[in-house]
């Protein structure tokens, strides 16, 4: 279960190594994530934990609250009804219109070698805008699983960027091959994450498509990002 909740009174980093450590200590918490800048705190938990708790593990120079609509950031508790594809069906759309267009480009010849390109390249750019909408949005839940965003939380504010400046070289045909192992390397460690997650059956969002759309951890963003990898390794092998 995870939950996210506001934190007044934060104002610098030992007020936020503080508040994880108070709320850490809390029997049944598995993981705490403070952002400073948002002035809150995601909290994991093997099973429900009553408010009161945490806020009675706080000094009282900090509130601490449920959001306004507290529910998990990742449970989808209003969304169990709901099938896998009907959930996905965002994501689905998107690629079939990138699909779309990257046939449409190459119709004429059908070259299937330029057309993988500039599948790659349309998916990182149209997937890094959905990034754009909320940066720390995403770099919040993109920390959930990806282990490298987890570590370094500025690595999680750039990815947006990366992914925008590796679609312009696959889209310009600039410097391909390091845009191939750049993207083996950095969906490689994402996929990494996804896939604990994915065996340890943590119910947490997607950030795929960042913010903007919530859509559920499922088989669906290993098989993504899977394609991605080895269309960048086949297209290494074939120059």
């Amino acid at each position: 279960m995870i939950y996210t909740y506001t934190i007044e009174g934060m104002t610098c980093v030992n007020c936020k190594a503080s508040v994880t450590d108070a709320l850490s200590s809390i029997d049944g918490v598995e993981e705490v994530i403070v952002d400073l800048k948002l002035k809150q705190a995601t909290i994991t938990m093997k099973h429900h934990i009553a408010d009161s708790l945490f806020r009675d593990s706080l000094p009282t120079k900090y509130s601490f609250k449920a959001k306004d609509l507290h529910m998990p950031t990742s449970g989808f508790e209003d969304m169990e009804e709901k099938s896998k594809l009907q959930q996905l069906k965002p994501l689905f759309i998107i690629i079939g219109y990138i699909s779309a267009a990257s046939i449409l480009l190459h119709y004429k010849t059908w070259n299937v070698e330029e057309m993988m390109i500039d599948f790659m390249g349309l998916f990182f750019i149209v997937f890094s805008f959905f990034k754009m909408l909320d940066v720390q949005g995403f770099a919040t839940s993109f920390s959930m699983y990806d282990p490298l965003a987890k570590s370094l939380p500025f690595y999680g504010q750039i990815y947006p960027f990366i992914e925008t400046i590796l679609g312009v070289m696959l889209l310009m045909r600039y410097n391909i091959s390091i845009a191939f192992i750049a993207t083996i390397v950095i969906l490689g460690l994402t996929t990494f994450g996804v896939t604990k997650t994915l065996f340890a059956k943590r119910s947490i969002k997607c950030a795929c498509l960042g913010s903007a759309l919530d859509l559920p951890m499922t088989e669906a963003t290993f098989i993504e990002n899977t394609l991605m990898i080895l269309m960048s390794a086949m297209m290494l092998f074939i120059m």
